[in-house]
């Protein structure tokens, strides 16, 4: 069955230098940078920090993320020499076509949809939880089954269910609304995010500078707690404290690393990639490791693990804010920096709707270049013929995007997206290996040093975090991977243009390799 025909390196080329039906190139570093920061820190930072200190590692989930950076760092470097040397919308998918073959590609492309369009609802589910957070700022409030999915119940002390939820509307219709924007074009999706991305760095470091005068030491002690179980409200069991817990806790923030691999999706939309897609991805790697790193050490020492188990577990930030300083007025407490909570809680929305922006964009642009293939139908890459977009790409994932962010719990889509990405990291640093023996002679506008030692390390970090995440999360995989191959059996190796060469352009086939390669830009 030929499961792995690989695509051509020359065709991969023409296809970067197509000015026919294909995508806008308006971009350069400083928006890739922006855009990449703009995709990372957002739910992963401001939710899922305090969901890894609740269920798996208290304070040490600042050792969680130190794990999880060098992970990504090792598998952001082959992003970048995979990025500079074949610039076309698609990401790791379209580098596993071309060095690991088709049926790896699928799998990739497939995988993907849980880091993109599943990672879109998980952020557009924590954004409904800090909208409520701003409408109590003026007295109003959704009603909790109007911003919960229905397999989410509301108990009271006593344990009693006294609401349950039925649909998250908000999540819906900020989905809706950046679809829009997505549609409309990619430079002024870029704009938006730059000036949200400005905002929302500079709140992080506002929290930081204003938190570290309230750690209080008791609740970095212990640092590492104990080997424990913690079973959280839905009766899911965890790892608590030890190096299981730490390794949970990795696996669950690194949800908050993902985002920069999403800058290579862009590729086919950078004025000069072999340059630019390096400064983009590990720009904005760099930059988000350090405030995590501080960011989360904060967090942990201005409120205790119960804090993050009770209270303040949907809109933590917020509440340990409001609870790092303030005295009590005739039995309330009333918080010193009130107005640093609201500013926080209107820059986290805005953050947060940045990073759902990055993530419909690369799940379009993924499935653009697999449609492109013939591996999913081609209503996946058509072009609007004003904007220069994948719109009807972007009008699909919103369906589905959608009844994911409306009807599915936030920490079984964010578990999802971490395992997906995971894997796709290590098929990436694998592949980058195999491309460098297979293509030695390629030119590379980035090349990974000690690329061996790399990509090894890359696959047993991303692997060790991927062990973290427990064995539902792994069944949550092969099963989602099972339905992918159903898809692919059925129709995908049927369409595909690698096996029926005569589908391609004249000169651009797999038998037809031109005299000389297209220029890039």
């Amino acid at each position: 069955m030929r499961l792995f025909v690989t695509k051509p390196i020359n065709v991969l080329m023409a296809e970067a230098s197509d000015s026919g039906n294909t995508l806008k190139r308006t971009l350069g570093a400083g928006n890739l940078v922006a855009l990449g920061i703009g995709a990372i820190i957002g739910a992963g930072l401001f939710v899922r920090t305090a969901d890894a200190a609740a269920q798996n590692a208290g304070p040490s989930v600042v050792i969680g993320f130190i794990i999880a950076s060098i992970g990504c760092a090792f598998a952001g470097l082959c992003y970048a020499e995979f990025a500079s040397m074949i610039p076309i919308a698609g990401s790791a998918y379209t580098y596993s076509y071309a060095t690991m073959g088709e049926f790896i590609a699928w799998i990739i492309g497939w995988d993907l949809v849980l880091e993109y369009a599943v990672g879109a609802a998980t952020v557009a589910i924590s954004w409904s939880q800090y909208f409520n957070k701003l409408l109590e700022i003026f007295g109003l409030r959704v009603p909790y089954e109007w911003c919960h999915s229905p397999f989410e119940k509301l108990h009271d002390a006593a344990g009693h269910v006294t609401n349950q939820g039925i649909m998250n509307i908000p999540a819906l219709c900020i989905v809706f609304i950046l679809t829009l924007l997505l549609i409309r074009g990619m430079q002024e999706s870029a704009l938006v995010n730059a000036i949200i991305v400005v905002l929302k760095v500079a709140i992080v470091i506002v929290v930081i500078c204003f938190g570290w005068e309230y750690i209080r030491p008791e609740n970095h002690t212990p640092f590492i707690p104990a080997n424990s179980t913690y079973v959280d409200p839905q009766g899911v069991a965890h790892h608590f404290g030890g190096l299981l817990g730490i390794l949970g806790a990795a696996g669950v923030v690194f949800f908050a690393f993902i985002g920069f691999d999403a800058v290579s999706t862009a590729a086919q939309e950078t004025k000069n990639p072999k340059r630019d897609m390096p400064i983009g991805i590990l720009g904005s790697l760099i930059i988000c490791t350090i405030l995590y790193i501080l960011f989360s050490y904060v967090l942990t020492g201005v409120a205790s693990v119960h804090d993050f188990r009770t209270q303040g577990k949907e809109a933590s930030v917020v509440y340990a804010i409001e609870h790092m300083s303030g005295s009590m007025i005739g039995g309330v407490w009333v918080p010193a920096y009130k107005w640093l909570s609201d500013l926080v809680t209107i820059a986290i929305l805005l953050g947060f709707s940045s990073v759902i922006l990055v993530m419909l964009m690369g799940q379009s642009r993924v499935f653009y270049s697999m449609s492109k293939d013939g591996l999913v139908p081609p209503v996946f890459s058509k072009v609007h013929p004003k904007f220069k977009t994948p719109y009807k790409s972007n009008w699909i994932f919103l369906i589905l995007v959608g009844a994911f962010s409306a009807f599915i719990p936030e920490d079984i889509v964010g578990d999802m997206t971490s395992i997906g990405t995971l894997f796709a990291f290590m098929l990436v640093c694998a592949g980058v290996w195999i491309m460098r023996k297979k293509h030695p002679d390629i030119k590379r506008g980035f090349r990974v040093p000690a690329v061996g030692l790399v990509s090894i390390l890359g696959i047993l970090v991303c692997g060790a975090m991927v062990f973290g995440l427990g064995w539902t999360n792994w069944a949550r995989l092969i099963g989602w991977l099972l339905i992918g191959f159903i898809i692919y059996f059925s129709y995908s190796r049927f369409h595909s243009k690698v096996r029926h060469p005569d589908e391609y352009p004249p000169g651009t086939s797999p038998h037809a390799v031109p005299e000389e390669v297209p220029p890039l830009i």
